[in-house]
């Protein structure tokens, strides 16, 4: 890759921070770590999957694979790639596991961890049921693989209101994300289903962030706003929003729509900075939410993982749990067919 070649692809990259800065100086000194990154990768037999979140200029230089997590995790079956470097938080890493026993899966991030999925353990999911014992529990994909080994069936934000709709238990706990909850309660009653749902009180700490009296300011300022967000938002947001959706359903949905339309997008400035890059001329208003549990993946530290695996943090699983939240994990395919 030539800085030229970086460079316009990331110059329409407007995010407000400095992490996101693409002059043709910062492009020359960025395509050096690319490049040797990519020799390394195809040396190593590795492959590098990159969550939409971490900085462009990881998804772009480096990735052999980019989007969710839900998404990466199936990307880490279809390689033949026998090492996986995942950039993007351990959780994520831990799932691509779960799918990829036989594969090594390293985290290069500093700082992979996230507020969601800290927000819960295995331990507590015991004592939960206890409280619980008729209830179903579903958890979404945001957390830990002692939390899926505790729970029945994993969803994720694009499918989490088919299947806990299919579910035949009435009786539903849903963990961890409270703001998620919400929004699926209102959703199934919006379908006429009634479903008792207990929440758990997890968030995002980028998703509960946005206002909804923000949201009512940028639609009034912007005509024919779109309006774009996850459901981790809160659902005073999410009632606001034109769109709601997981981050694949997000970037399908912007991509289709009207040049005319400027587009508000509440999620992970990461998503902002690939849309921009693929679609330079869409007018994306509001500032940068940045995770700095994403945004701890950088060039550097692929580097540093591919050049001394054996020093980098590698996701190592008990067979027990691995098993149980590969059942957890299996059931929600189940219910997708």
């Amino acid at each position: 890759m030539f800085a030229e070649e970086l460079y316009n692809k990331l110059r329409s990259v407007q995010n407000g921070t400095v992490l996101c800065q693409y002059s043709m100086e910062n492009c020359e000194r960025l395509v050096k770590l690319i490049n040797e990154i990519n020799e390394l990768k195809k040396e190593k037999n590795t492959a590098i999957l990159a969550h939409s979140y971490v900085a462009p200029e990881i998804t772009f230089g480096v990735a052999d694979y980019s989007g969710d997590s839900y998404q990466l995790s199936k990307n880490a079956m279809e390689t033949s790639a026998q090492t996986i470097i995942f950039a993007a938080v351990e959780f994520m890493g831990e799932t691509a596991k779960i799918l990829n026993p036989n594969k090594r899966v390293l985290i290069p991030g500093a700082n992979p961890g996230c507020s969601l999925a800290e927000s819960i353990t295995g331990e507590q999911i015991k004592k939960m049921k206890e409280q619980y014992p008729e209830h179903t529990f579903v958890c979404y994909i945001n957390t830990t693989a002692d939390v899926k080994a505790a729970c029945d069936v994993c969803v994720t934000s694009s499918n989490v209101v088919k299947i806990v709709s299919k579910i035949p238990n009435d009786k539903i706990v849903f963990l961890p994300d409270k703001l998620m909850g919400e929004n699926l309660k209102n959703e199934l009653e919006k379908m006429g289903i009634k479903k008792e749902l207990a929440l758990h009180t997890g968030t995002c700490y980028v998703h509960e962030q946005y206002d909804p009296d923000l949201v009512k300011y940028f639609r009034i300022q912007n005509e024919g706003l779109q309006i774009v967000s996850h459901p981790e938002c809160h659902p005073g947001v999410a009632m606001l929003s034109d769109f709601v959706g997981s981050t694949g359903q997000m970037l399908d949905y912007i991509r289709k729509l009207p040049e005319e339309h400027p587009i508000l997008l509440l999620t992970e400035c990461g998503l902002n900075a690939r849309l921009q890059s693929e679609l330079p001329n869409r007018r994306f208003i509001g500032s940068c939410s940045l995770c700095k549990y994403m945004k701890s993946n950088s060039l550097e530290n692929i580097l540093q993982t591919l050049k001394e695996p054996d020093k980098a943090k590698e996701v190592k699983l008990d067979a027990t749990v691995l098993a149980a939240a590969k059942r957890c994990i299996d059931n929600m395919f189940a219910y997708c067919e």
